[in-house]
């Protein structure tokens, strides 16, 4: 997973090719699920999904996401892949800290690919890089993300900049899966 370095990020990404005219549950089928076997309750698409209908809703902390989970219609939960309990007939919304810990477990450089933009038409490319807000915990330093961008906003990609290495060495990878001949 990218939580140790770059590379092993981009090493895992799903097919980029073919992603453009897919809706966004169709991209997301395409990345690995992090998650052991054991234990599952929760689909992993669906809890990305609840995830960003909670966060397009304005949704702003993991707390939010989970409280906008719990109060979703039966109706959102369905169309979104929630869990059903078969005995109930009714769905059930993951928790907040459910969602917490697969959206950690998440490879951002593959999530960022697969909602990403293509670059093709765009006048520039730009990359910059920030450090995680709330992702630093005890000893462990703050997740840094450096990101490419086109010039009217669209986000290309993402990775996690390996921990005592700085953006500029891996400036490289994260335009390596885009062709040669556009950058």
């Amino acid at each position: 997973m990218c939580r140790q370095s770059a590379t092993v990020c981009l090493v895992k990404l799903p097919a980029l090719s073919g992603c453009s005219g897919l809706s966004l549950a169709e991209r997301l089928v395409r990345l690995p699920d992090p998650r052991h076997r054991r234990g599952r309750r929760h689909p992993f698409v669906a809890v990305l999904l609840i995830a960003s209908s909670a966060v397009m809703a304005g949704a702003r902390s993991y707390a939010a996401i989970g409280q906008w989970a719990r109060s979703a219609p039966q109706e959102a939960l369905s169309r979104l892949g929630a869990r059903l309990l078969i005995s109930l007939n009714v769905r059930v919304a993951p928790s907040a800290a459910t969602i917490r810990r697969i959206i950690a477990a998440v490879c951002p450089g593959g999530l960022a690919d697969l909602t990403g933009s293509d670059p093709a038409g765009a006048e520039s490319v730009a990359a910059d890089d920030k450090s995680a807000r709330g992702s630093r915990h005890g000893e462990v330093p703050a997740a840094h993300l450096l990101a490419a961008m086109t010039s009217d906003g669209r986000t290309l990609t993402q990775l996690r900049v390996p921990d005592k290495t700085n953006e500029i060495t891996c400036f490289a990878a994260l335009l390596a899966p885009f062709k040669p001949g556009w950058w």
